[in-house]
C-alpha cells in the first residue's frame, strides 16, 4: 500500500503557514525557524549588512530548506504546464512565484 506524507510547515512568527526553513547561526549555536516568504525576505533583509562584512565558514549546512509546495493537492508540473500555456514566463525548475499559483488557482475554479 503506497503512503503520500504531506508536511506543513507554520510560521513561527505569527502561525500562519510557512513555505520555507531558515537556517543560522549566531554565537557558535545554530537555529532554524520556520517563515513564510514575507518574514523570510525580512530576516535576510535585517542580516544582510552583517553577512556582507562577513567571512564564510566552509563545511556548513544549506541556508534554506524549501518545501516542493506548500499546498498539499497542488501540482507543481500541471501550474508550470498552464502557465507556460498562458504566457507566463517560468521557470522549469525552483519555486513557481506566488502570482502564477494564484492565477492557476483562480483559473481552476473559474
Amino acid at each position: 500500500m503506497a503512503q503520500k506524507v504531506i508536511t506543513l510547515l507554520t510560521d513561527d512568527l505569527d502561525g500562519s503557514e510557512a513555505s520555507q526553513t531558515v537556517l543560522f547561526a549566531l554565537d557558535g549555536k545554530s537555529y532554524e525557524i520556520d517563515l513564510n516568504d514575507t518574514h523570510a525576505e525580512r530576516i535576510r533583509e535585517a542580516l544582510a549588512p552583517f553577512v556582507g562584512s562577513a567571512r564564510k565558514v566552509s563545511g556548513g549546512r544549506a541556508t534554506v530548506r524549501r518545501m516542493g509546495s506548500s499546498k498539499p493537492n497542488e501540482d507543481t508540473a500541471a501550474v508550470r504546464a498552464w502557465a507556460k500555456a498562458n504566457g507566463y514566463d517560468v521557470n522549469d525548475r525552483g519555486r513557481v512565484p506566488a502570482n502564477i499559483r494564484e492565477a492557476y488557482a483562480k483559473a481552476k475554479t473559474a
